[in-house]
């Protein structure tokens, strides 16, 4: 141990040494209060959150990877010189932390900053020398996925990453039509903004990323939020955008739309999609602000902004070969409840000469006007009101089923769920919410009335989540109706907020359980019928996050299921499996998919205009086949090119009455709803109606 101390207090005079000589900036040392705020954010940690870890080698092993994932995971600033030097800490970090020492963790911030001002000073000293001496005849490449790299040997190996990485930005703005002189002085600005931001860092910086560290390593929903952040702890909780709906998150130095807001005003829009990046902002018609590298909540603070004010955002879609950019302008506005509220519409399903009418309900989210339902008005809006209203206008049009569509539908109200699923059942259990000190809550319909006795399908997507996977799983538990769509995203914890003394914690303290004792928690639900996956499940939903908690089961519920689906589940998919053979949207989905999977695949991106040129051209000229293919098999005009206005199934649009891929998807429900009440005329489902 007295070796490890020594060696530890020459690194740091070492590492602080060289940081000041070298970069001019104050080195950062954790305050006593730190060390106060350390102890309170682990005894909560282990008295409240819902798995157990032990402070050991291992949990010490995790601490220490994501502490570097969390400021370098494109490895792009330490050396491997660096992490030999840290390499003692990996298995001492449990140690710190149990006893409330934070040099090793200020050690490699001090560092990383120190790395990350050198690497800036070298990108302006190369952008200052004019991007025209870049020389884009040559054959080399770049390639783009870094996490799992190895670090680079020393610092003229990283001159070589970071060449490639601004003789690639610097062919993107080429190939976007940008002029040299552009070119070089956005990049300027650039380079010298997050120059700005690297000096501003202060210790609290510090030592939220390594809570963040330590908390990320019990799951990724459980946070530290120092008591700047917890000022405005609703934006830093949701990451929601006051003025636009969005939900972004913050990857390798860009800013990344998550989802978005349903009935927000980027929704409505339709311009803005999850997975685009948003690398510029600005206020109307002022001169945008380059974001690359900026943090998220900065980034949200200039986008946020006054009701009906304008932003604009420079966004990137794609990645790769495929990027494209453009600037949209959305209008600022508060999402309204009207605007989010349920809506309906019925399909005509021709079977045999026979006109089938199928209600659609469309739930963007789970909601309840809270503050008139405390006021005792009696016409206060929420899910279960709403849609109530609309089943009973349905059954009016004498509809022969119903779809209940939660796509896009990211949760809301445990209340409302619980009552939602209550209008399709006698009466029982809906939910199961179990506590990390042992106690499990059974949430349950205690009505026996049941609004809607007719054959039923919920229709999901992998942005379902949350109550959206408990409605859909609890109807699939009871057998009251098929689920169809994509496997759902897997999000079955709970999180409750602990205010500190400096600062806030969300821990999560309980996960979802279905009622047969399934977990909803990282596999979601699977679907009884399953669609082709448009979005990338590798970046989006609970699975796709590392230190997820896993799936497991608990005991299952007392509740008497409604019908004979699993006899006639095979023949309804049989049915369904033929008929979108032959369907020119399904065979577009599957292709897009294949397509879509190609590209994600292939991280590796040329540096050579010629070749860039010519391989972007090739995937438009596919997409455009693709997307002409479909357009003969319908019998329709083939493009000529590709427009914005054509249907990106890599993320589904928001107005579903536009985009043709998704209103397949909707018409095959009502399709596979006719079928699951033929298949079994006799059924016990269909005499409910």
């Amino acid at each position: 141990m007295l070796r490890h101390l020594l060696l530890f207090s020459a690194i740091v005079c070492y590492s602080f040494t060289s940081l000041a000589n070298s970069a001019k900036v104050q080195v950062l040392e954790p305050a006593a209060e730190h060390a106060l705020t350390n102890r309170a954010v682990v005894h909560h940690l282990y008295q409240h959150h819902y798995s157990r870890k032990y402070l050991n080698d291992a949990f010490s092993e995790k601490v220490y990877d994501r502490y570097l994932n969390i400021l370098d995971n494109t490895r792009s600033y330490f050396t491997a010189a660096d992490i030999n030097e840290f390499k003692s800490m990996r298995l001492e970090l449990d140690d710190a932390i149990k006893t409330n020492d934070l040099e090793p963790a200020f050690l490699i911030y001090n560092r990383y900053r120190q790395r990350a001002i050198e690497r800036l000073d070298f990108a302006l000293l190369l952008i200052n020398k004019g991007v025209d001496h870049f020389d884009f005849t040559r054959d080399e490449s770049l390639e783009l996925d870094r996490e799992k790299s190895v670090w680079a040997k020393n610092s003229s190996e990283l001159d070589q990453l970071w060449r490639k990485r601004i003789k690639n930005t610097v062919l993107n703005l080429k190939l976007a039509s940008k002029k040299d002189q552009d070119i070089k002085e956005l990049l300027i600005k650039r380079y010298d903004s997050q120059l700005n931001r690297i000096k501003q860092i202060n210790a609290e910086d510090a030592f939220q990323s390594y809570m963040n560290a330590i908390t990320y390593t019990f799951d990724p929903h459980t946070q530290y939020m120092s008591p700047r952040n917890s000022e405005n702890f609703n934006i830093n909780m949701s990451l929601s955008l006051q003025g636009i709906g969005a939900v972004l998150r913050s990857e390798n130095e860009n800013t990344i739309v998550e989802r978005l807001v349903s009935g927000g005003p980027a929704n409505k829009a339709g311009q803005l999609k999850p997975s685009d990046k948003i690398v510029g902002v600005a206020q109307d018609k002022k001169e945008m602000v380059d974001v690359i590298g900026w943090r998220l909540d900065e980034v949200v603070d200039l986008i946020r902004g006054p009701k009906d004010s304008t932003v604009r955002l420079n966004i990137i879609s794609g990645s790769g070969q495929t990027e494209t950019h453009k600037v949209i302008s959305i209008v600022r506005d508060e999402v309204k409840l009207e605007d989010r509220a349920a809506q309906s519409e019925v399909l005509e399903i021709k079977r045999d000469d026979k006109n089938y009418k199928v209600g659609v309900i469309d739930i963007p989210a789970f909601y309840a006007d809270f503050e008139a339902k405390n006021a005792n008005d009696p016409n206060y809006r929420s899910t279960t009101r709403d849609v109530g209203k609309l089943i009973k206008e349905l059954q009016k049009d004498d509809i022969d089923g119903l779809i209940i569509d939660l796509r896009n539908n990211g949760g809301g109200s445990l209340a409302e769920v619980n009552n939602l699923v209550g209008l399709f059942i006698p009466q029982g259990p809906t939910v199961q919410v179990h506590y990390s000190f042992g106690h499990t809550q059974v949430l349950a319909d205690q009505d026996p009335a049941q609004l809607f006795k007719g054959p039923l399908v919920v229709l999901t997507n992998r942005l379902s989540a949350s109550a959206s996977e408990i409605f859909a799983g609890a109807i699939q538990d009871y057998g009251r109706g098929l689920v169809v769509g994509s496997q759902t995203f897997g999000k079955g914890t709970v999180q409750t907020l602990i205010p500190l003394f400096r600062g806030q914690m969300k821990v999560t303290n309980a996960k979802f359980y279905r009622i047969s004792g399934e977990s909803t928690q990282h596999r979601g639900v699977i679907p009884d019928i399953l669609y082709p996956e448009i979005y990338d499940v590798e970046k989006i939903g609970e699975s796709a996050l590392e230190e997820a908690l896993p799936w497991d089961k608990i005991a299952a519920s007392k509740y008497n299921t409604h019908g004979s689906i699993i006899k006639v589940l095979p023949g309804v998919r049989e049915q369904h499996n033929q008929r979108i053979s032959n369907n020119p949207d399904f065979a577009y989905l599957n292709e897009q998919v294949v397509f879509l999977k190609e590209l994600r695949g292939d991280t590796t991106i040329s540096l050579n205009s010629k070749t860039r040129e010519s391989e972007r051209k090739d995937m438009e000229q596919r997409r455009l086949g693709l997307e002409n293919k479909r357009r003969v098999a319908k019998g329709q005009e083939p493009l000529k090119e590709l427009t914005d206005d054509v249907a990106d199934t890599d993320s589904a649009k928001t107005d579903k009455e536009k985009d043709t891929a998704v209103d397949a998807l909707l018409h095959e429900g009502g399709e596979i709803l006719v079928d699951f009440m033929l298949t079994q005329p006799n059924s016990s489902l269909v005499k409910l109606k």
